[in-house]
């Protein structure tokens, strides 16, 4: 292996020549996901005997290792972890669910043509009775690209029926970025302009292609326990009823009501579509809902710098899965979440363990595995907004979220398509390992939304999530894509997503060399990455450089 002595951003490290990287070990990050996704977690979901053992255990790993904790402060004493208030959210019973058509009730059943979450609004039931539908395309407002779906429609007392992904999905071309996701894309849009716009709820439309994941993951994570931060006003994010329907439900829904589903999507397209009421159709849901706040936790260890210690280098990995929910065909019930994200927090521990074993850094090095990822980056969020060490003085934020099992790889990716230095400095350093980057593969997944590194960027800290390539060292790209596509379709938010005996893990050790390097070379450095001038989060980060200085 080559070694990176000097990056793209000219980095002042305190020696000519940096130490070469720990040897970590894939076994033990093996043994690790083997735990942490073994039926005792219970999947792994807050609020649960299952983050009892995965705090216990992660806070057990970091202090074998070395670190100091790095959570909150109580009586003066740093703890292992930081609390993190959230609602959490229970249907009660079975939700009785159903879609009227001229009068003729059609049942649906929970996880099958429909899946709803439990209510987030404040509500204690959903209680909507033959609610008209309007289709309101994308759901998309957006004044900055003269883009208004819904043209003014009056949606209280009704059911939003929303397409997933942006409107140039399926054209690759229009005011969206093309192929690639933009926010207007993201289900949590469209349930948070469902709430904005007065609708009584927010229906999705499920189609593989945009959604990037099957309906199986829709059901996994949509039917069991919901979870938010704790907001002043709750009704102003969730609209009181939000779901999924299957395709062929919304087909047969417009089809009845005189409309094509396929021409309407077509209109969607264009800024001159108009909201189209499903005449004929409606809408009922009656369920009850159990709500508490509740507090989970972030796991934090410290490595303190020795020279300037306020200033920080953040890893970050998240710990939770989606626990325990509707039993699949072979009757398995527990979401053990082996790859996501067993796999990233196992890794967090390993490098932790090299950087404990390795010379004190200038600057701080913090690890953090935190929760109610997915739930909506919710742990990740929380940190963001009540930051244990000040985000002006964070030089950047590094996520790791699912890590090669298998051998390693011949490029690098990060979620989405973000110009930064950090990932500039990234690419310099995978060259040593003779490893390329290649661009986000799917960049209509939104990605880039959807992992832990996305509340620290739009708040200015520069921050990406690693990603393992698909050009595999044995097999290539083919192999690669087989087994990214076979995850995708039969693991991913599914109960399937079980420790294999055959992952060697030999690909995230050698990633972690790389990780280790981008970290040290920060950690010992007087630089402070940025945004590249046209991205959006280089207004925020400068808007602090003072207290950089």
């Amino acid at each position: 292996m080559k070694r990176v002595i000097i990056s793209v951003l000219a980095l002042s490290v305190s020696s000519a020549l940096l130490a070469a990287p720990p040897k970590f070990d894939g076994a033990r990050i093996s043994a690790d996901v083997k735990e942490l996704a073994s039926d005792a977690y219970e999947g792994r979901s807050p609020a649960t005997a299952g983050e009892e053992k995965t705090v216990a255990y992660l806070s057990r790993q970091f202090a074998e290792a070395g670190l100091q904790p790095g959570g909150d402060l109580q009586d003066g004493k740093r703890l292992w972890t930081q609390a993190v208030p959230l609602l959490k959210g229970d249907i009660i019973g079975k939700p009785q669910l159903s879609l009227s058509s001229k009068g003729t009730p059609q049942v649906l059943t929970q996880g099958q043509e429909i899946a709803v979450r439990a209510a987030m609004n404040g509500d204690a039931a959903v209680a909507i009775k033959d609610a008209p539908l309007v289709f309101v395309g994308y759901g998309v407002k957006a004044p900055e690209r003269d883009w208004d779906d819904f043209k003014g429609v009056d949606l209280k007392g009704k059911i939003a029926v929303m397409l997933i992904n942006d409107p140039d999905f399926e054209t690759g071309t229009g005011d969206f970025d093309g192929k690639g996701m933009t926010y207007y894309g993201r289900w949590t849009y469209k349930y948070e302009e469902g709430a904005r716009q007065g609708a009584a709820g927010v229906l999705i439309v499920h189609e593989t292609a945009p959604a990037s994941y099957g309906w199986a993951t829709v059901a996994g994570s949509n039917t069991n326990t919901m979870f938010d931060v704790v907001r002043d006003d709750p009704a102003a994010e969730h609209p009181p009823l939000e779901g999924w329907i299957q395709r062929d439900l919304a087909v047969a829904m417009f089809r009845r009501a005189g409309l094509d589903f396929e021409a309407l999507k077509r209109q969607a397209q264009t800024r001159d579509f108009q909201p189209v009421v499903l005449e004929g159709e409606t809408f009922s849901a009656d369920y009850a809902v159990k709500t508490e706040v509740i507090t989970s936790h972030n796991v934090v260890a410290r490595l303190e710098g020795n020279r300037h210690p306020d200033e920080t280098v953040l890893y970050t990995a998240h710990w939770d899965h989606l626990g325990v929910g509707e039993p699949d065909a072979g009757g398995d019930r527990i979401f053990n979440g082996a790859l996501d994200n067993a796999s990233g927090t196992a890794s967090l521990l390993e490098l932790a363990r090299g950087f404990a074993k390795m010379p004190r850094p200038q600057r701080s090095v913090v690890f953090m595995a935190v929760t109610a990822e997915e739930k909506g980056l919710l742990g990740s969020e929380y940190y963001a907004t009540h930051p244990l060490y000040p985000l002006a003085k964070t030089v950047a934020m590094i996520n790791m979220d699912g890590m090669a099992p298998y051998g390693p790889s011949r490029d690098f990716g990060i979620y989405g398509s973000a110009k930064m230095e950090l990932l500039d400095q990234l690419k310099d350093v995978a060259r040593g390992w003779d490893i390329r980057y290649t661009p986000d593969p799917l960049p209509e997944a939104g990605l880039f939304f959807r992992s832990d590194h996305f509340p620290f960027a739009k708040r200015g800290v520069p921050a990406l999530s690693y990603s393992a390539g698909q050009d595999w060292v044995e097999g290539g790209v083919e192999a690669g894509k087989r087994a990214s596509d076979d995850y995708t379709a039969k693991r991913y938010h599914q109960q399937g997503d079980e420790w294999q005996p055959d992952w060697t893990f030999a690909g995230a050790a050698r990633d972690l060399e790389v990780v280790y390097t981008l970290g040290e070379q920060l950690a010992n450095s007087r630089d402070w990455p940025n945004w590249s001038a046209e991205e959006a989060f280089r207004a925020v980060r400068d808007a602090s450089a003072a207290e950089r200085r």
